[in-house]
């Protein structure tokens, strides 16, 4: 597990999880470039494939859940087997789960306002995020743009993200991205602007010179106009030495032979068996060699258990509040796509507005969970905590359903379409969608940036959260965080820190 401290190191989000996997698991550690194009060798024979880090990002995003779960899940799994799979999910997300647990048992005891210095530090720790979660999806961008179309679909994707909110919203721009890059790499279009684009006149033909002209000299009087005849000709060019005939003439009739490429022939079974054998048992996954009738089944229970739910969830008239709660959350978690930019608005739909949490308390959860490593999906088990309280369920119980109805899904599903990756990973049409699935992706990464700049001003009087902009102190503390990632390699703990003490300060100053 060269992963298991990530759990404790990963702060800001999704987004800036993302560039911390790409920095270590493809920059520093490999494991996404040759590890695995040798197991693919063995897995798929003579074809060589290799899964980039491009198409399990935007696999993640594609899928329901938590996108940067799902996809350390998958890097684990593919490099090391499911039980490394397993095991770096639980490192990478019980420590902030415990952490929001405790501070949800913490929020409960706490009276209905709390003390200034408090607001000014969220403030400072939500403003320093955004500027970290900024930083992060420009660089996501650098990597998912490769032509104009990719482009503007992530401009797209990004002002559409802001634009409109709806729990279907997000899936349907991804998809529709994807066919847009399906249907341009089709070609179709192309070919269909080459009908009405008007043909380019073409240039007129060079006289050509014979040797008759080079005698003559009419060669060079053709091209010279009327007003240039009284000008000195030009010394006529260089004639050819003997040795310069002799040599062409040989060349002519003697030519070389061109070198041909090496034919390439499949790998015969010795071979094979010795790629076998050089292969790493670690780079060899057990769900990745998985059936695609394996995979079609574990999606499938998934889907009637989730049916099964929302049925008694809407039969039920008397349910019990922590039935409500599972079953809300699972629901949450199976239409939730996109990660982080859609789980803030998507939660506070669900759990504050039957009025289990109050918007207060909502909103100091999401300040704080900036601040805490992991996933943000960890946000579900202090809602889950606070939503049960004073009811005979304890705490730990509401936390503990909570989690397993937000990562259930998303698990679930990630490793049944892993039994179908061997089957799409290799097809045109399927990299096509990813693309634009891709690009899409990383667009709402930016709407995610927006929502939280919303937000992110929280005081005593306006605890429903307010623009940063509001306060030109903690947009100094935004673009210090921006600046200090780009320029000076600041880590987001770092200016995640900085940007609570920065609002610290600026509290004492003009609290006076």
């Amino acid at each position: 597990m060269a992963n298991w401290h990530l759990g404790f190191t990963a702060f800001g989000g999704p987004a800036v999880q993302f560039q911390t996997f790409h920095e270590k698991f493809v920059t520093h550690l490999g494991w996404i470039d040759e590890p695995m194009v040798r197991a693919s060798i063995v897995v798929f024979g003579p074809t060589l494939t290799s899964v980039k880090y491009q198409q399990i990002f935007a696999i993640s995003q594609a899928l329901p859940g938590s996108a940067s779960t799902k996809m350390l899940f998958c890097i684990n799994t593919i490099h090391s087997g499911f039980p490394a799979g397993v095991l770096s999910f639980a490192f990478f997300c019980l420590p902030g789960a415990l952490g929001m647990y405790s501070l949800g048992v913490g929020i409960s005891k706490v009276g209905n306002s709390l003390p200034e210095p408090v607001y000014a530090l969220l403030s400072g720790l939500n403003a320093a995020t955004v500027g970290i979660i900024a930083l992060a999806a420009v660089r996501l961008s650098e990597r998912a743009i490769t032509d104009k179309l990719t482009r503007f679909l992530v401009y797209l994707g990004g002002i559409m993200g802001m634009l409109y909110t709806a729990l279907w919203y997000y899936p349907v721009v991804m998809v529709g991205a994807g066919l847009a890059t399906l249907v341009w790499d089709s070609g179709y279009p192309q070919k269909v602007g080459k009908i009405f684009r008007r043909p380019k006149p073409e240039k007129d033909e060079k006289k050509r010179i014979t040797s008759e002209d080079l005698e003559q000299g009419s060669w060079f009087n053709s091209s010279r106009s009327s007003e240039d005849c009284d000008k000195p000709l030009p010394p006529p060019p260089p004639a050819y030495s003997t040795r310069d005939s002799i040599v062409s003439e040989f060349a002519f009739r003697h030519p070389r032979p061109v070198p041909q490429p090496p034919t390439r022939y499949p790998p015969s079974n010795s071979q094979r068996d010795n790629i076998t054998q050089k292969t790493p048992a670690s780079s060899t996954s057990d769900i990745s060699s998985m059936s695609w009738p394996l995979g079609t089944s574990i999606i499938a229970f998934f889907f009637i258990t989730f049916i099964l739910t929302i049925t008694l969830h809407a039969v039920l008239r008397h349910a019990t509040q922590a039935f409500s709660l599972f079953s809300s959350l699972y629901l949450a978690g199976t239409i939730i796509f996109g990660g982080g930019p859609v789980v803030i608005p998507l939660l506070r739909e669900y759990i504050v507005s039957p009025g289990w949490v109050s918007p207060r308390d909502f909103l100091l959860g999401l300040a704080i969970i900036q601040a805490f490593p992991g996933p943000n999906f960890n946000f579900a088990v202090y809602l889950g905590a606070l939503a049960v309280a004073g009811t005979p369920v304890p705490s730990y119980i509401g936390a503990l359903i909570a989690f397993l109805a937000m990562y259930a899904p998303g698990l679930f599903i990630v490793v049944g379409f892993m039994g179908l990756w061997r089957v799409l990973r290799d097809r045109a049409w399927f990299l096509a969608i990813l693309r634009g699935v891709n690009a899409a992706a990383v667009g709402l990464v930016f709407t995610a940036v927006y929502k939280l700049w919303q937000i992110g001003y929280l005081t005593a009087e306006v605890q429903g959260g307010s623009p940063l902009g509001t306060d030109p102190w903690l947009v100094a503390i935004t673009g210090t965080a921006f600046v200090g990632g780009a320029w000076f390699r600041m880590n987001p703990p770092v200016a995640i820190l900085l940007g609570g003490a920065m609002g610290m300060a600026r509290y004492g100053i003009f609290s006076r």
